[in-house]
């Protein structure tokens, strides 16, 4: 008993002295004017401790343990800070001063690299969007949000998707449907989606708010080997991080949009700890938007919530992490211009105001798949695209002792996006047979009667008798047409889905002179897609009215050319019924050498194979006596496209090795500079076989794309002036090339024959920050590059589906299209005590609209402006103004405004011919203006 006695006393002994022996880290951090830094992220290593500073940024860790720590404090916007302590049995206080960071150059970057590195040491040029950046700009969608990053390409014009992205002049295949195609968009490291076809990219699912913490972008360089199929640039959205005490923000935000269109927006995000370590953040946004430009329905709606909840220990952490994505939006078209010269808007449109969009209806369509199950879809333009998106995914990190760790990132996700919008809207002449051949009747000639499907009332009345002897129309009564047009547009119907697995593993070892990598990454994509087209009779102005429209001869029964809401044509345009099962796998490995103290080499290569499995049905027009309804006075239902029971199978596999090698010489603790040679791949998207095989075996696999680059670049940060510039040179060779063509005698809508073309691009990118006095900072950044298609043809199929009359047209060396050689943007932002302001000019040059060269679409200027103001610690209100002066730029070109053309088939020659012939462009978006009111708390 006695032992037991002593036993227990020296346990007690030694729990207390445990306990006197533990102590707190504390402090305060400042900026360099000695104001207090709120948020600075504050972690003690090795034990990770982690805490956050509050509104005087006050900070404390307590229960430390003696023993030799590093703490490091980061906070986007200042430089991180590093030092080393010696905790022993007395509190530690500190004071530290941050030094501003205005280009993040001594942020730690994650994205582009195997290893977390400070942006200085990288070898990449890597830009950073933090949260103020991003919260100075009015919500208008994705790309139009990294329009803020240097050297990057955008084509927002369409609104928050169906948008385009790229740099260095690497976008020969990023078209309209798939302005993604070289990009890899990602969410906390991972792709958003693994696989793209037409109207199915990662924008769709990816809705930047207050939970996105930053934007880390890398064009292309390192992201030949270090993502998915994406050898272009990362785009990586990062969400918040820990923080250990309770707290968040709430904005509730409202605004106009071109002629007085609200919008209205609330977004929050809350977070804080559990205890022991585990934290936890939730948050997401909801919206409604009646839109940039008019339409008779709300534009978007809906919104995401996204959480992550992460366990930091000793050895890493654990982090669980989820997104629900149900939003509606929708894409705005073209707009008719002429003057190819001087463009201005035509037909009584606005460039800052028409959408041209199918009004809001509901119909149900015959479903060609199931047609003998009397099956439907319900088509309905205000619906727009429903995107879902529901993904949750684990992120490990581990140390596994001997200077080796483990990371691990396992996401799984499940996406449909349902498609109910209006494809084209050229103008369609009443004096064109196509205006009524369209429908699908035989012979629709005689009386022609237009009635407002909505109202009822008869709109115009005509007779087309003499149209195919080449004579026009005449009107019967006083009713007209405007324009005396139709619309030629179709109801576009897509219902996509995909189930989705991606992984990545990353085992890294530390030496003395090696930061050694390797690993492999893998995603698994089960898609399909159904598309279905019909033809709308709509009218030609500024607001469209659906049409419904009859034959009506005297002494013959009525003949319906449409339905009651003026669809006709029921799926005669479209009928692509498809799936496809994608595996990417991946084996990566990169060494950073320390060759010396100041010099590193990095070195990395990814063997990448991709496999495609899938198939895709043969369709016939469905044939009955008296069409799908057995009625021959219904004329709109003879020719719905149905599986013919055949499918064309496809089974492929590219597999390819990428290459990159980079030197970082550090010159200072403030300046180094890099240089890196990349050798990337991509290969072939969905869209290969969706699009280029109609009614035909897909005997062919695609043709892998080659991706060279080049760059020399140099960072500089001091006090006051902080500047990086890259020189670069990308190749892209192999590019297959396929246009969107209409036979107008078959009314059947097919794509060319793949040409296989190659670029490059020269350039330089910059990025700078000037901050003359501690309130003032300007930013200049921008890129100027020349970029030559080196070998390109063009198929010109004349216009119809026979091969007779078709040629292929070379025009090498001409200047890449819709890459301007000059773009930039400058900008000041003020802030002193509670008040701040900004603004911005966005300079876009000059571009070619077509590879012809025939086309230019003129440069323009945007100005963005705002100002806030802190009316108290935890209340703030900001106003936000986007295109202050209403620029009518026009962002994007589709050649000649009637059904089926395209952007290449506007020649000089066809210009030289048809010098007042209208055609179609897209304009940026209006003015915008939204106040918003913050409350963190």
């Amino acid at each position: 008993m006695k032992r037991s006695h002593v036993f227990f006393f020296f346990i007690i002994l030694f729990l207390c002295a445990s306990s006197w022996a533990q102590v707190s880290v504390s402090g305060e951090v400042l900026d360099k004017d000695g104001s207090p830094l709120d948020g600075a992220t504050v972690r003690l290593v090795p034990s990770n401790r982690l805490t956050s500073t509050d509104g005087n940024g006050n900070f404390k860790i307590n229960q430390v343990m003696p023993g030799d720590y590093t703490i490091t404090i980061t906070l986007m916007g200042v430089a991180s800070y590093m030092e080393e302590l010696e905790v022993g049995n007395d509190d530690i206080t500190l004071t530290v001063v941050l030094k501003e960071d205005p280009l993040h150059l001594q942020n730690v970057v994650v994205t582009g690299s195997f290893e977390p590195r400070l942006q200085l040491e990288s070898s990449t040029a890597v830009s950073i969007l933090d949260a103020k950046a991003i919260q100075q700009i009015v919500p208008r969608g994705t790309a139009d949000l990294l329009q803020a990053v240097p050297g990057t390409f955008t084509d927002p014009s369409a609104g928050e998707v169906f948008t385009k992205v790229y740099t260095r002049g690497v976008s020969a295949s990023a078209e309209d449907d798939m302005g993604w195609y070289y990009i890899s968009l990602q969410e906390d490291g991972l792709p958003v989606s693994l696989v793209q076809h037409s109207y199915y990219g990662p924008d769709l699912f990816l809705r930047p708010d207050i939970t996105t913490a930053k934007v880390e972008a890398i064009r292309g360089g390192n992201a030949a080997i270090t993502a998915l199929n994406g050898p272009g640039g990362i785009y990586n959205f990062v969400s918040q991080g820990p923080r250990e005490n309770f707290g968040g923000e709430i904005q509730l935000s409202g605004g106009i949009q071109g002629e007085g269109n609200p919008l209205y927006r609330v977004d929050g995000t809350v977070g804080g700890s559990f205890g022991n370590n585990w934290f936890y953040n939730f948050g997401g946004h909801y919206r409604k938007d009646e839109g940039a430009r008019n339409t008779d329905f709300t534009f978007s709606k809906g919104g995401q919530v996204k959480f992550n909840l992460t366990k930091i220990h000793s050895k890493g952490y654990f982090k669980f992490y989820g997104k629900i994505l149900d939003d509606f939006t929708n894409r705005y078209t073209g707009v008719a211009a002429d003057d190819w010269t001087n463009p201005k808007a035509a037909f009584g449109q606005d460039f800052n105001s028409t959408a041209l969009l199918m009004p809001a209806f509901s119909a149900d369509i015959p479903d060609g798949r199931r047609l003998a199950e009397g099956a439907t879809n319900n088509f309905d333009p205000s619906q727009g695209v429903h995107a879902q998106d529901r993904a949750f995914g684990v992120d490990v990190l581990q140390d596994l002792g001997q200077e080796w760790s483990l990371r691990f990132n396992l996401k799984h996700s499940r996406k449909s996006a349902n498609w109910q919008t209006a494809i084209s809207n050229a103008f369609v002449s009443l004096s064109n047979p196509l205006a009524y051949f369209i429908s699908g009747a035989q012979f629709p000639i005689g009386q022609v009667v237009f009635n407002d499907a909505a109202t009822g009332n008869e709109v115009a009345r005509l007779d087309n008798s003499g149209i195919l002897a080449g004579e026009s129309f005449q009107y019967i009564g006083d009713g007209t047409l405007p324009n005396d047009a139709i619309m030629g547009t179709a109801s576009w119907l897509k219902q996509n889905k995909s189930d989705e697995w991606m992984n990545q593993i990353t085992i890294r070892n530390q030496t003395e002179n090696h930061d050694f990598s390797f690993g492999t990454a893998s995603g698994f994509s089960d898609t399909s897609l159904y598309t279905q087209g019909s033809f709308g009779f709509v009218t030609y102005e500024p607001n469209p009215r659906m049409l419904r429209v009859t034959l009506e001869n005297p002494g013959q029964p009525v003949l319906a050319l449409s339905d009651e809401n003026g669809l006709s044509n029921y799926g005669g345009l479209f009928f692509d019924n498809a799936r496809a099962d994608v595996s990417q796998i991946a084996f990566f490995a990169n060494d950073r050498w320390k060759i010396q103290e100041q010099l590193h080499l990095d070195v990395g290569l990814r063997y990448e194979t991709i496999k495609h499995t899938g198939s895709k049905d043969q369709s016939a027009p469905f044939q009955a006596d008296g069409g799908y309804d057995g009625n021959p006075l219904t004329a709109y239902d003879n020719g719905i496209l149905a599986p013919t029971g055949v499918r064309d199978e496809f089974d492929f596999t590219y597999d390819y090795l990428s290459y990159s090698a980079a030197l970082n010489y550090k010159v200072s603790e403030t300046a180094a500079i890099f240089t890196r040679f990349s050798s990337g791949n991509k290969a072939p998207e969905l869209n290969y076989y969706f699009n280029n095989f109609s009614n035909v075996p897909i005997n062919q696999e695609g043709e892998v794309q080659r991706i060279l680059q080049t760059e020399l670049g140099i960072k500089f940060d001091n006090e006051n002036f902080s500047a990086t510039a890259t020189a670069f040179l990308s190749k892209l060779n192999n590019v297959g090339i396929a246009d969107f063509a209409f036979d107008g005698d078959s009314g059947s809508v097919f794509y060319t024959p793949v040409q296989f073309n190659d670029s490059r691009t020269i350039g330089l990118e910059w990025e700078t920050a000037y901050t003359p006095i501690s309130s003032l900072t300007f930013r200049f950044n921008g890129v100027l590059q020349n970029p030559i298609a080196t070998e390109w043809a063009v198929y010109d199929a004349s216009g119809s589906v026979d091969t007779a009359d078709d040629n292929v047209v070379d025009y090498s060396d001409n200047t890449l299209p819709f890459n301007p050689k000059l773009m930039f943007s400058l900008g000041a932002e003020y802030k002193k005590s509670k008040f701040n302001a900004f603004l911005k000019w966005q300079f876009m040059g000059e571009r070619e609209g077509n590879i012809a060269n025939a086309f230019q679409l003129p440069a323009y200027s945007i100005f963005n402006t705002g100002i806030g103001y802190d009316i108290s610690q935890q209340l703030r209100v900001d106003f936000l103004v986007t295109n202050l002066f209403n620029s009518d730029g026009l962002a994007n070109f589709f050649g000649a405004n009637s059904f089926g053309a395209s952007a290449n088939g506007a020649t000089s020659d066809f210009i030289a011919a048809n010098p007042d012939a209208s055609f179609v462009v897209v304009p940026v978006l209006p003015r915008g203006m939204m106040l918003r009111l913050s409350h963190t708390f």
